[in-house]
């Protein structure tokens, strides 16, 4: 009897060890998994001659990207002039959308000839922040204010009302598209009066954060579950004895 008591309370101190372990293992791989999704514009390379968007951080469906696309190719055919959207899951540390985007313009088109009509258009889905960079031909139908509208107000307002990606893109998409071939602009979309700042769905990244909650949470039930499951067991089998 002896013998299983101790070797009871060296499997309860060993679960106990194990578990504990295997909970810090994954809340720091979560941790450290973070930064490795960030995106700097070295990694994000030129499309291929009609291709539109790209969409690194899958925020668009696929019916959604094609309709965009459809809108964007027939701009371009129609007036010259070149529209692309680029979605991102994270920036790198110390870069603004901004910053980014401009980094970003000036890799794909290195002359003012090659910006002269086009104009690029980056989300950044972890903080929803946009911006938009366009050429010097461009800018006389896409004002600096008509720009800030797209951004700040075509795009962001149906993200503030539930990280609608879609919708934000199709209307800015379409919104481009009547400016730049010179038809009235279209606006941007109501606000609402149930707008909510933060989003109703989580996000991809709070649904890793959770992940990792229920993970851990899971490992410390079951490091207290078992070892008093093991010491009841205990009791009964010296019960029986006894």
């Amino acid at each position: 009897m002896q013998r299983l008591f101790k070797s009871l309370c060296y499997w309860k101190h060993f679960t106990q060890h194990l578990l504990v372990s295997l909970a810090v293992f994954v809340l720091a791989t979560q941790l450290f998994a973070l930064p490795a999704s960030a995106t700097g514009v070295s990694e994000v390379p030129k499309p291929k001659v009609g291709t539109w968007i790209v969409d690194q951080a899958e925020v668009l469906s696929r019916s959604n990207e094609g309709k965009i696309a459809t809108t964007l190719r027939d701009l371009a055919k129609q007036t010259g002039n070149e529209v692309h959207f680029v979605t991102i899951h994270r920036l790198d540390y110390g870069e603004t959308i901004e910053t980014f985007t401009d980094k970003l313009f000036d890799r794909w088109f290195p002359t003012s000839e090659a910006k002269a009509n086009q104009t690029l258009l980056v989300l950044d889905s972890l903080t929803n922040n946009v911006a938009l960079s366009a050429g010097e031909a461009v800018k006389t139908k896409l004002t600096d204010d008509l720009a800030e509208s797209v951004t700040q107000e075509t795009v962001l307002i149906p993200l503030k009302e539930g990280n609608k990606y879609n919708q934000a893109l199709l209307g800015a998409g379409d919104r481009l598209s009547a400016v730049l071939s010179g038809r009235p602009d279209p606006g941007p979309p109501t606000l609402t009066d149930n707008v909510q700042v933060e989003g109703t769905f989580a996000t991809p990244e709070q649904t890793k954060e959770s992940n990792a909650t229920v993970w851990v949470i899971g490992f410390l039930v079951v490091a207290t579950v078992v070892p008093m499951a093991t010491y009841y067991f205990y009791l009964y089998l010296q019960a029986r004895e006894g």
